[in-house]
């Protein structure tokens, strides 16, 4: 097994700094049209109140992009990175703006024609995430472990951002008529362009930068198909490749399977770890923290964001900031090396740790004030991003660049399935509310 950390790059190659950069984007881009339909929730609570629409829509969407990513995952081999990556992307570029024209085709109008709509829309969704997001990891599961960091850092920021957006839209729109509608309508604005930013930074920018030509002809030097047309799009003949390919023949990789056995310590961490988020995150806080009133934070954070003062805040909108804004603070912990959770133990203890937050999220909604529910939503966060980074940037050393690719590509199959499965269980919480279904 060749050592393949990600850290051997010569130190002359230029671009790090720009490729870290754009990574963050391309992350960013990954989930922020999810993130948006997460946080204009209210607005769809307001048009479709008997639908459930925060666990209904992440339950439309986690299917489809479980089960591309299934099958993605089992051809990763013979599948080409690039056109996979650029699908994804166009695909959410079109979808957000088909979100936009059905809102504005349907003059913001509830009912059942609209949500089916929305669903439909949500189901491409899915697709494209599994496209972007098994891609991309398995991508840069052969670079440098800063590139997954910041990557994942996006996939957080864009619901951090989109969070704040969204308390900022409600405060400047919430006394013009059909404010609520006109900050949806400049969130879905917002998320079309960055996704076109996206496919663009994607398409001609990222292949060209002289660190990353380096991997991917790495890569290729190792046996990987995946990567010839973003070698082709930066210039690089990949027949320049096929000696050293043929060479890597006589070495033969782990399979798919052999890489799961080795590595089912973090596929399941990465599965437990979401799995207990998204039963909580975002429909128990929607729908199970109702009671709940902001009262004194409510001061405190309009002393912080004066511009939110003029207008009553959305108690689960705030959690969901929460959750996001030390999501997103977390991911970039282990970038200090003393603070990285480098013990495979270690990682499988904290994330079975975690479940202790069920009964405390129950307790607390049905006991506790607002402020415990706030601390308990950022720990929520904090926990989840750390551990994702942690498990992403350990699980691909020491392998071969084909090896790392495949290997991303198991541990989002395992995210998205954990993702899934929380959705689910998110129902649970359901059980025994007046008028739940």
């Amino acid at each position: 097994m060749t050592t393949a950390n990600g850290n051997d790059a010569p130190p002359r190659l230029k671009g790090k700094l720009k490729a870290v950069v754009v990574c963050w984007i391309l992350g960013f881009g990954s989930l922020v049209a999810w993130n948006s339909m997460l946080t204009i929730g209210d607005y769809y609570y307001s048009l479709f109140p008997k639908y459930h629409p925060s666990r209904v829509l992440t339950l439309v969407y986690e299917p489809f992009a479980l089960g591309t990513i299934a099958l993605l995952a089992y051809n990763e081999s013979k599948i080409n990175t690039r056109q996979r990556n650029m699908a994804g992307y166009i695909l959410f570029s079109a979808s957000t703006l088909m979100l936009l024209v059905l809102d504005l085709a349907t003059s913001g109008k509830g009912g059942v024609g609209p949500f089916v709509g929305i669903c439909a829309i949500v189901a491409v969704f899915g697709i494209a995430d599994a496209f972007v997001e098994g891609g991309m990891v398995g991508d840069l599961s052969f670079m440098c472990p800063e590139f997954m960091q910041s990557f994942l850092a996006g996939l957080a920021a864009s619901g951090a951002l989109t969070s704040a957006l969204r308390l900022l839209t409600k405060g400047v729109f919430e006394s013009s008529k059909n404010g609520l509608r006109k900050g949806t309508i400049l969130f879905l604005g917002l998320s079309t362009f960055f996704e076109v930013v996206c496919v663009l930074l994607y398409a001609f920018f990222f292949p060209k930068l002289p660190i990353v030509k380096y991997y991917r002809a790495k890569a290729a030097s190792e046996g990987s198909k995946t990567v010839s047309a973003d070698l082709a799009a930066a210039g690089i003949d990949p027949s320049a490749n096929q000696a050293a390919e043929s060479d890597a023949k006589h070495h033969d990789r782990l399979s798919s399977k052999q890489l799961f056995f080795q590595n089912i310590d973090y596929a399941l961490d990465l599965f437990l770890i979401y799995v207990l988020t998204l039963s909580i995150f975002p429909g128990f806080l929607y729908e199970n923290t109702g009671e709940h009133k902001l009262g004194a934070w409510q001061v405190l954070i309009h002393y912080i964001t004066p511009v939110l003062i003029d207008f009553k805040l959305s108690y689960a909108l705030v959690l969901i900031t929460m959750y996001n804004v030390w999501d997103l603070i977390s991911r970039y912990i282990p970038l200090v090396e003393c603070l990285k959770m480098k013990s495979r133990k270690g990682i499988m203890i904290a994330v079975l740790s975690r479940f202790v937050f069920v009964p405390a999220f129950y307790f607390t909604a049905k006991y506790g004030d607002e402020g415990w529910m706030i601390m308990l939503v950022s720990v929520l966060g904090l926990t989840n991003g750390y551990l994702t980074v942690c498990v992403f940037t350990a699980a691909p050393k020491g392998y071969k660049g084909p090896e790392q690719n495949a290997l991303g590509n198991l541990l989002v199959l395992f995210l998205l399935g954990g993702i899934f499965a929380g959705v689910a269980l998110d129902w649970l919480w359901l059980i025994g509310k007046k008028n739940a279904f």
